[in-house]
């Protein structure tokens, strides 16, 4: 398991989760009548997509540090795009929609998109990422004609 392993899409996607994972922790909207939200207090099916993203993101960088070849790593890659997407999409919901007669959005929600935007687009970079010099060359045995 070496870090040198993990191409520019696999360490985006990786800034994103932890972009989305501490988005988690933060205040989402704050309301005169509501107080301080967090994402958990307005939990719904937005979050559990952006946990998705990220958790897509980390299975995406985990499989490029541990796997000898991009193969596994370009299809946990293809995997994490849809849950990237359905992630964005939540997040751009969430910053739009404000629940519970919310006033203003806090720095939560930016985050989350922004994170779910980075999981995206290091997501599709590494599908598109042919960097074939980190991995040495395959060189079968050749077999006698017959």
């Amino acid at each position: 398991m070496s870090l040198g392993k993990a191409r520019g899409g696999e360490l985006l996607a990786l800034a994103g989760a932890l972009c989305v994972a501490v988005s988690l922790l933060l205040p989402w909207y704050e309301g005169s009548s509501s107080g301080t939200l967090n994402a958990w207090d307005t939990f719904g099916p937005s979050v559990v997509l952006l946990i998705a993203g990220a958790a897509s993101a980390l299975t995406m960088f985990a499989t490029a540090l541990v796997e000898r070849s991009t193969a596994r790593a370009v299809a946990a890659g293809v995997w994490a795009i849809p849950f990237s997407i359905a992630g964005l999409i939540a997040a751009l919901v969430r910053v739009l929609e404000r629940p519970e007669h919310a006033d203003s959005l806090c720095a939560g929600p930016w985050l989350a998109l922004a994170g779910a935007l980075a999981i995206f687009a290091g997501a599709w970079r590494s599908v598109g990422d042919e960097h074939g010099a980190l991995y040495s060359p395959a060189n079968p045995e050749t077999r006698p004609r017959p």
